[in-house]
């Protein structure tokens, strides 16, 4: 059967129609659809877990009893999971488990581009790399196969546009009955104290070599014949890219990138007289052939960041001299007439609130025409569409890195002995994944910060996703709900406020009496994401007569608020008006109002 699928749609159906039995993940993109789209299959366990390294001890402890698991995630997620990653690479597997990463070329919603395939050395595991929709969901296949037979947990690795792209797909017509659970008592193999590790990890050792000699005759390691004159070495997206470019060379496509079949680079290397590396992101495959004594173009002329296309190799390829320059210019950069949309929080954001008011309160912003002073307040940010809030007209963020890094940092500032008030941003999701430790080791250390927890009941950057503490499951049941008042006041907390997410009065006294009073502060600003709130108001208008272009309205940055001339208008399209009301409360002179007539 053929079925229109992404990448992300084909590795949730390989992995189910391979005899999955639990899936866990938490969401990022590129990765977040394959666990929606395992949420619809019935009779399979699937999770949002709290975090990436949950999600790969869950699928851990599934496999141990025997059956199929997986856990899927973002390239950064990896980082989170380390510890349990490399645990289980220690002790190996019962059931087949594999860990989908994927990867972001080009940074189009990570806070690095980190290669997955650096992982692989450190853990010893194999790694398979699909090019296309039918790769993904084949190899799934092949990996819960690998993983059993060589007692190891694979990763499959995607990058953002294997992952987003469609095509056609051959499907298997029955899906492969799962393995019923079974735990078989097996402490030297599961319980890793320093005696048996040390009898284990030879044995990981020995895996990498027999995965190595599997390598060898890997059906997804193809050799492509062509042209003896050039050689193209490549893997996962690139080589459709390169195939485009360079359609009469030979290839050598890699569909296990790591362990390397070096027999096969080696032989392949023999038959043509140049080998041009293709891969996207770091040298992996260059270094390694440089590694065994093979000559080979590669990261000298093809760049280390960003997304490759057939234009950059091209490119890339005339500067090695392996391509004429050509006589016309046969590709034209795209343009548009369309203006840039800056990036901002969405009209009816309950974020906006709280952060036009650190913006204020801390001197950040400052209307048309006035000078901005010197900030008061320092403000550690976090992971999640808040994020936004760092770019004009707010900018009220000055630190974000990782996922949980906001409280941590935040404590770190203050200890150093900094004069000026700190203030940790961070999201509910945010704080269920990685933020509940950095408030209890701010308990601990007497920490004075504030820190503001800001609750939209979602996980709305990813898609709006279900967390702990909303209580809504990847299937979309309504499970336990982690309450979040309880979890703060159980790590110790005493200063504890709960603000509504659009009055700005009670956000701007709440932060003042939590930054003057020198103690450790918890406030929750609390409001519902304007893309899932099902009650919706009339918009605002702004009543010209009244308004004397003030500007005070677009401090707060919302883009419903739009220049027409020297007036201004807001979008009724856009506009939530009383679900929000930010505007109606800033302006001095009362000129925006309900539209009644709406």
């Amino acid at each position: 059967m053929k079925k229109l699928l992404s990448g992300n749609e084909a590795l949730a159906l390989g992995a189910y129609d391979a005899g999955l039995k639990l899936a866990a993940a938490y969401p990022g993109t590129p990765s977040t659809e394959i666990m929606e789209n395992l949420a619809k299959f019935p009779d399979i366990h699937t999770q949002w877990s709290s975090n990436e390294a949950v999600a790969v001890e869950v699928a851990t402890g599934a496999s141990y009893t025997g059956v199929r698991a997986l856990a899927a995630m973002k390239h950064v997620g990896l980082n989170v999971a380390a510890d349990a990653f490399m645990a289980v690479s220690t002790t190996g597997v019962k059931g087949g488990l594999v860990i989908i990463v994927a990867d972001d070329p080009g940074i189009h919603s990570s806070q690095n581009e980190q290669d997955t395939r650096h992982y692989a050395h450190l853990s010893k595991m194999p790694v398979l790399e699909p090019s296309n929709s039918q790769e993904a969901y084949d190899y799934m296949a092949l990996a819960f196969e690998l993983s059993e037979h060589f007692d190891t947990p694979v990763i499959l690795r995607s990058t953002t546009r294997v992952s987003h792209s469609s095509s056609l797909v051959e499907t298997l017509s029955e899906r492969q009955v799962p393995t019923l659970p079974s735990f078989k008592h097996d402490a030297s193999k599961l319980v890793m104290v320093p005696t048996a590790a040390r009898m284990q990890w030879p044995k990981v050792l020995k895996r990498e070599e027999l995965i190595g000699e599997y390598a060898e005759t890997c059906p997804f390691n193809k050799y492509i014949p062509g042209n003896a004159k050039l050689g193209i070495i490549s893997s996962g997206i690139a080589f459709q890219y390169a195939r485009e470019v360079f359609p009469e060379a030979s290839f050598l496509k890699l569909g296990m990138t790591f362990p390397l079949p070096k027999n096969l680079i080696k032989e392949f290397s023999q038959s043509v007289e140049t080998i041009f590396v293709v891969e996207e992101l770091d040298s992996v495959i260059e270094d390694a052939l440089c590694r065994m004594g093979i000559s080979a173009i590669g990261k000298k002329y093809v760049p280390r960041s960003g997304e490759l296309n057939p234009d950059i190799i091209r490119a890339s390829a005339v500067k090695a001299g392996i391509l004429p320059e050509p006589k016309d210019i046969l590709f034209k950069p795209a343009t548009s007439d369309f203006p840039k949309r800056p990036p901002l929080l969405c009209a009816g954001c309950p974020h906006t609130g709280v952060f036009f008011t650190l913006s204020t309160l801390g001197q950040r912003s400052a209307l048309p025409g006035k000078p901005k002073r010197e900030p008061k307040l320092v403000l550690a940010g976090d992971i999640g569409c808040y994020t936004l809030g760092a770019y004009p007209p707010l900018s009220a963020m000055d630190t974000c890195g990782c996922m949980g890094g906001s409280i941590s940092q935040a404590v770190g500032m203050e200890k150093s002995g900094l004069t000026e008030p700190v203030i940790a941003i961070i999201g509910d999701s945010t704080f269920m994944h990685s933020g509940i430790n950095g408030l209890i080791n701010a308990v601990y250390n007497q920490s004075r910060i504030t820190i503001l927890i800001l609750d939209n009941r979602t996980t709305a950057m990813t898609g709006h996703q279900g967390n702990p503490g909303c209580g809504i499951a990847a299937s979309g049941q309504t499970v336990t709900e982690v309450n979040l008042e309880e979890l703060v006041k159980g790590a110790g907390i005493k200063n504890l406020q709960i603000i509504p997410a659009f009055d700005l009065k009670s956000l701007r006294n709440g932060l003042k009496n939590a930054i003057s009073s020198g103690e450790l502060n918890v406030i929750i600003v609390r409001g519902e994401c304007n893309v899932i709130c099902r009650k919706r108001s009339l918009p605002n208008i702004i009543d010209t007569g009244l308004c004397n272009r003030c500007d005070a309205c677009l401090l707060l940055g919302c883009p419903a608020i739009q220049r027409e001339g020297d007036k201004l208008f807001i979008d009724q399209g856009l506009c939530t008006g009383n679900n929000c009301n930010l505007c109606h409360q800033v302006c001095p002179k009362k000129a925006i109002k309900t539209n009644e007539a709406a």
